[in-house]
């Protein structure tokens, strides 16, 4: 097939490089362009010519490859990779959409470089130096980004590991593409609409190099660029049908990755070797802790391209998990996985345990106030613990492949937690969030459901290595097109930016209405498609801070010395782990009863003057899980005596009756890093 297409992106351009391109295609396509020209087609990104229409935009010939390819600051970013048409044309009366395919050439990742963007935001399309790059045939269509903690530089001695991996995940937000096998002899499969018997996945919607599947997640080496398929997602030994992934997150304390699935509504957990550790289900063990009813995974409901109930315009046929058990957005805060419900646009969260584990202490976090019902497909904490949320509209795919999400309504917002917590209100976070303006059209919400923190930049517009989450960057749709401010916007930039935003996370609306504090970034280096929408995907960048010492809120502490013996030996402490909170610094501490008697409680007392803790008396959920600990008065780095109590809630239940009390001396030793304020 590859041999007889001509690669195209799905961009139409009337430049005069456009115009010169076109005068060397056939008639036919000429009919493709009239056909369909808010689809078709960026001729700088034509077979042959891809560098050459890259140069001005990118301001390098070629990738650098020196050195690892990871650096900090560098921001990946997930697209559609565009697609291929006939070289050689068409006979009269066909449809010319029946024959265009997914461009396996086409670049699905991009790794950009804006460490310099050259001045201070006002608006301006900034160009950075030619992107590392992903093509379809290796990862097909992709959404959802992370990074590790990073591969030790070979040569260095220090130990530290300064080049992350980035991971990313197959996905439907890009389009589903269906075809059968060639039946008018012209060498090319054919495009369907509806189910088919024999009916396959068009190449390049998945790793076709790979051999990747709807359940893929891929891992690019930090140092090499080297792309591997890392895992496939499964359930029960059942990979996904063809739903997808969600979105990823990497936790760096239990060194592990979490994948949400759109089939199954399962959250899975990886290890670093990409094995499977394990699921948390939202709808049976998330739903019951906030009293809603037990949703459960229905295997019938799958994905069959061979069935003529399935229609590749139709998302509701594709065989997405309940929207009460469906699961997008994903990010790790402390010990909490925070996760994203399609239903009730919805923010819960789940403890890990110290072993990676997931708790069984599912909580609802809060409903996330937006005026679209638009899934929240990426979530992000800043270091003081404010919480990001964006939106991306609902999934479309028409068939000219001008469209994969619904336009001009989804939000990306902030919440904080109420200092002090208000006992009228039934969250913690605050009722209503800051909302942040991405892109320039009337209403100035264009995002696409990716989002991260970043560098912040000076006043010269280089980054600030010392500012570690300065900087939000959004992706976004048609981000410099308004005809109101065509004046403005003309003198830095083309109107027609798909791509991403980067803007102080301080500048909240009204703040930056219209967004000229920014800078913008398009995704391809094409610019005359207005009419594409959900062309962009997620977004990633690499900030290891380098800002102070100071932990911020959610943040794991480690314990600062060797872990204390208790006397007497009636229980051993398993690990002990800080946490900074609002209120100061708390500990996470897991006891192992050695008496076989079922000890689930714990009273607990304070033997060091000056120095308070709460609770006085506490249950836990299993005996894999901490006992929780808040310590006010004490300072960084201070040893304190406490006095436990480990019992059995049922034995002191009785009344009258005696219980036995395993009694536990335990010295402990607060951390010598401060919790930020």
């Amino acid at each position: 097939m590859n041999s007889q297409l001509k690669t195209v992106h799905t961009r139409s351009s009337n430049s005069p490089a456009s115009r010169k391109v076109d005068l060397l295609r056939s008639a036919s396509f000429a009919a493709l362009l009239c056909f369909s020209s808010t689809v078709l087609i960026s001729p700088a990104f034509a077979q042959g010519g891809i560098l050459d229409g890259m140069k001005g935009l990118f301001g390098s010939d070629v990738t650098s490859t020196n050195g690892p390819l990871m650096k900090p600051g560098n921001i990946a970013v997930t697209g559609f990779s565009g697609i291929s048409f006939p070289q050689e044309g068409l006979p009269p009366g066909v449809n010319p959409l029946d024959e265009t395919f997914i461009n396996l050439n086409g670049k699905t990742l991009r790794i950009f470089n804006v460490r310099v963007a050259g001045e201070a935001p006002k608006g301006q399309l900034v160009n950075t130096p030619l992107p590392f790059e992903v093509e379809a045939r290796k990862i097909g269509q992709v959404f959802g980004l992370a990074y590790d903690i990073g591969t030790l530089i070979e040569g260095r001695t220090d130990g530290k590991r300064t080049v992350p991996n980035l991971y990313v995940t197959a996905a439907t937000m890009h389009g589903l593409q269906v075809v059968v096998p060639d039946s008018d002899g012209d060498g090319r499969p054919e495009r369907i609409k509806t189910g088919t018997p024999g009916a396959t996945f068009m190449d390049g919607q998945h790793g076709l190099d790979l051999g990747g599947g709807p359940g893929s997640i891929y891992k690019i080496n930090g140092v090499t660029g080297e792309v591997s398929l890392f895992a496939n997602v499964q359930l029960d030994g059942v990979e996904n049908a063809g739903a997808g992934l969600g979105n990823i997150a990497f936790d760096q304390t239990h060194q592990q990755l979490f994948v949400s699935d759109l089939d199954t509504g399962m959250i899975h957990r990886f290890d670093m070797q990409g094995i499977d550790l394990g699921t948390f289900d939202h709808g049976v063990n998330g739903r019951p802790k906030n009293g809603f009813d037990v949703v459960p995974h229905d295997p019938a409901n799958r994905m069959d391209i061979a069935s003529p109930t399935f229609n590749v315009e139709d998302p509701e046929t594709w065989g997405f998990t309940s929207t009460m058990r469906r699961v997008h957005g994903l990010a790790v805060k402390g010990n909490r996985l925070f996760y994203a419900v399609f239903e009730g646009l919805q923010v819960w969260s789940i403890g890990i345990n110290h072993d990676g584990s997931f708790r069984d202490d599912a909580r609802w976090e809060l409903d996330v106030q937006s005026d679209s019902d638009h899934p929240v497909t990426d979530i992000v904490f800043d270091r003081k613990g404010f919480l990001y949320l964006a939106q991306r509209g609902h999934v479309k795919n028409t068939y000219d492949y001008s469209k994969f999400a619904a336009p001009a309504k989804s939000q990306v917002v902030r919440y904080h937690r109420e200092s002090p917590d208000d006992p009228a209100t039934p969250s913690v976070w605050i009722e209503t969030p800051a909302e942040y303006a991405v892109g320039f059209p009337e209403g100035n919400r264009m995002t696409l459901g990716g989002i991260d923190l970043g560098y912040g930049f000076d006043e010269l517009g280089n980054i600030n290595p010392r500012v570690c989450d300065g900087t939000l960057g959004k992706t976004g749709d048609n981000l410099r097109d308004n005809p109101a401010l065509a004046d403005q916007l003309a003198a830095n930039g083309p109107f027609n930016v798909h791509g991403f935003q980067l803007t102080s996370k301080h500048l909240v609306r009204p703040q930056n209405m219209p967004p000229f504090n920014s800078y913008l970034v398009d995704y391809d280096g094409t610019f005359e498609d207005p009419e594409v929408r959900g062309h962009v995907g997620d977004i990633e960048i690499w900030n290891p801070c380098r800002g102070g010492r100071s932990y911020g809120w959610g943040d794991i502490i480690p314990y600062p010395d060797p872990l204390p013996d208790p006397t007497p030996k009636c229980a051993n402490v398993e690990w002990i782990e800080y946490l900074c909170n609002p209120g100061g610094v708390e500990a996470s501490i897991w006891l192992k009863d050695n008496t076989g008697l079922g000890f689930d409680s714990l009273k607990t007392q304070s033997a060091t003057p000056g120095v308070s803790v709460f609770p006085p008396m506490q249950k836990r959920a299993s005996a894999l899980d901490p006992f929780w600990l808040d310590f006010v008065g004490a300072g960084s780095g201070q040893k304190i005596n406490l006095n436990l109590c480990l019992y059995k809630e049922a034995d002191a239940a009785i009344p009258g009756k005696t219980f036995p009390c395993c009694k536990l001396q335990l010295p402990l030793k607060t951390p010598t890093n401060i919790c930020a304020p």
